[in-house]
């Protein structure tokens, strides 16, 4: 389902604009100055070639020399070259300072991504997030690189051009200066109506990402049942509402193209005929009036810029309000600001009483059932378990298994009682710690575009080949290592094609291994797999789980032969919970009748 939470707004402060500005500019300030010197400079020279041809005409009505006429004529050719050269530095220096102060925004867009909590993940699609990390800050690249010094080196040239009109003739100045205010007027009731329009624009694109990257990834599923047509379908509809919102926005852009044209001819034609004027009247010179008829000229290269800079400024827009708005979210689960860490070796675990809920949004309001009231997962849990010891988890599809163990995790809060890992509060400790002190294994192993190594390590280069060629050992896979092409320099491709689900769990045990936890669950890792595959894997388990804390997520009753304890949820309630020898040994508990019966579907 594509997530519509944004709210489309206009009155967005400035504020914000500013704030990414400070915020991401700041590191490249020397750049920005540097910028900011080659745009005035251009801009002064610009402005000095009028003079050089003004002069140049005069001298020929003077009849001056000719070596003066070639003075100026090479003064002219110099300066523009200059002016061309400098716009070309300039350029090239602005688009280096936007995509290097946006690629500084995408690391922190993404870093903050990854650390809001489930519910945010579980709303939106990754097409979504894609489009929010990335195209949303595409859209801010002008905008970091110019806009700016853009406007203000642009608002400059046009105040120095009215100035200098005003000193050939204080009317023609008065002229030129409301001429400016009536289009600058207009460029901005323009730029008003496309505001609007591009932050609904930028969320239909970011919906149709998410469309298509949803659909994409369940390309064999969709071919499958041959629902490509209902795909397309839907797809059109998607593809309507961004033709639809992104209309707005491009007309408003080409309504804002065809005002400043015409107020650009307006503005050519005053320059004409007040040049006109004031040479026929003999209150300037025709140099003069070449002059003042060639600044008029020139404002519409910077009427055009502003122009162009609003068009930047509709979208940065529409960009800086989503943007904030994902980093304005706040993770519901948050780390105390007095962490702990935990001890080495295996940890102690304590559900005291608790119960838990999912919520309804990004804002932690509780899932509601019929009856109006929080819908709970899990009711009243309590359990201990021991350090050192293999806690086996049973129950049916939605009995809360899962979910005990993503609270065990901090993928989530209780929504009542405390967990306890060695007696400390789960919420006191370090969410680093955490993950390095409790390691996960489920059954769909995430891989990467990466080589063998970086998929081990996770990228993580602080740790040897001889670390993990000793992990492997330990875990009795050298010997899989070394059947692998160009060992651990080996290139996986994107979601671990080419490997197999039993060596793509390998992998993960090896991750969880290197990190050395004193704490272990698994989500029956084997479950799937064939015999021969599994029977590896059930001896890597055993030496991963060797003096360490373990809950191990049943499927199948063979898999709990290893564990000490049982628990059975039903409902998100527990059935039953003892040792696996007591309840064994005892007829009429559940988990006898299971071993009794073998039924395994009860689990499933």
């Amino acid at each position: 389902m594509v997530h519509r939470s944004e709210n489309v707004h206009m009155h967005f402060p400035l504020a914000e604009h500013r704030r990414l500005l400070g915020a991401y500019l700041k590191p490249l300030w020397v750049r920005a100055l540097l910028l900011a010197g080659l745009v005035a400079l251009s801009i002064g020279l610009q402005l000095f070639n009028p003079q050089v041809i003004r002069y140049f005409i005069d001298a020929t009505q003077g009849a001056a020399a000719p070596g003066t006429l070639l003075v100026a004529a090479v003064a002219y050719l110099v300066v523009g070259l200059s002016q061309h050269s400098v716009a070309l530095i300039a350029s090239y220096i602005s688009m280096d300072v936007g995509w290097q102060a946006t690629n500084l925004l995408r690391v922190d867009l993404a870093r903050h991504v990854l650390r809001l909590d489930m519910p945010f993940h579980k709303r939106r699609t990754p097409g979504e997030l894609i489009e929010r990390v990335d195209g949303d800050v595409t859209a801010l690249a002008e905008f970091f690189a110019e806009f700016v010094v853009r406007v203000a080196g642009n608002s400059l040239l046009i105040v120095a051009i009215v100035l200098l009109v005003a000193r050939e003739d204080l009317r023609a100045g008065g002229l030129i200066a409301a001429y400016v205010v009536v289009t600058l007027v207009a460029l901005y009731l323009v730029q008003r109506v496309g505001a609007q329009r591009w932050v609904s624009a930028r969320q239909a694109w970011a919906e149709q990402f998410g469309f298509l990257e949803e659909h994409i990834a369940g390309s064999e599923d969709i071919r499958g049942i041959g629902g490509e047509p209902y795909v397309l379908q839907r797809l059109y509809g998607v593809m309507r509402a961004v033709t639809t919102r992104a209309r707005g926005g491009w007309m408003a852009l080409a309504l804002g193209y065809v005002v400043t044209n015409f107020l650009y001819v307006v503005g050519y034609g005053l320059g004409l005929a007040l040049g006109a004027f004031l040479y026929l009247q003999g209150a300037v010179t025709i140099g003069a009036a070449f002059v003042l008829v060639y600044y008029v000229g020139m404002l519409a290269a910077p009427l055009e810029a502003l122009r162009g800079q609003g068009e930047i400024l509709q979208q940065a827009t529409a960009g800086v309000q989503r943007i904030t708005e994902l980093l304005h979210m706040a993770p519901q689960v948050r780390e105390d600001e007095a962490a702990l860490a935990l001890s080495d070796g295996p940890l102690a675990v304590t559900f005291d009483h608790v119960n838990f809920a999912y919520a309804d949004g990004d804002n932690g309001a509780l899932m509601n059932g019929a009856d109006g009231q929080p819908r709970r997962v899990l009711h009243d849990i309590s359990l201990h378990l021991e350090p050192g010891r293999v806690l086996g988890l049973l129950g049916r599809t939605g009995s809360g298994k899962s979910t005990l163990t993503r609270l065990l995790f901090r993928l989530y809060d209780p929504t009542a009682g405390a967990i306890y890992l060695d007696g400390v509060p789960l919420y006191r400790v370090g969410l680093q710690d955490l993950r390095r002190r409790v390691g996960m294994v489920t059954q769909e192993v995430q891989l990467f575009q990466a080589t063998l190594r970086d998929n081990i390590t996770l990228f993580d280069r602080s740790i040897t080949d001889e670390e993990i060629e000793a992990a492997l050992a330990m875990l009795g896979l050298a010997g899989w290592l070394h059947a692998m092409p160009d060992g651990l320099d080996m290139m996986l491709a994107s979601g671990g094609y080419g490997l197999s689900a039993g060596e793509a769990q390998l992998l993960a045990f090896t991750r969880v291994l290197l990190r050395d936890p004193g704490l272990v669950i698994l989500d029956e890792a084997a479950s799937r797999l064939d015999p021969v595959t599994e029977r590896r894997l059930e001896q890597a388990i055993d030496r991963l789980l060797e003096n360490r804390t373990a809950i191990v997520i049943a499927h199948r009753l063979h898999t709990v032969q290893r564990a000490d304890d049982i628990l059975i949820l039903d409902g998100g309630r527990v059935a039953e919970y003892g040792s696996r020898a007591a309840l064994a040994a005892n007829g009429n508990s559940r988990f006898a009748h299971l071993l009794r019966t073998g039924m395994e579907e009860v689990l499933a």
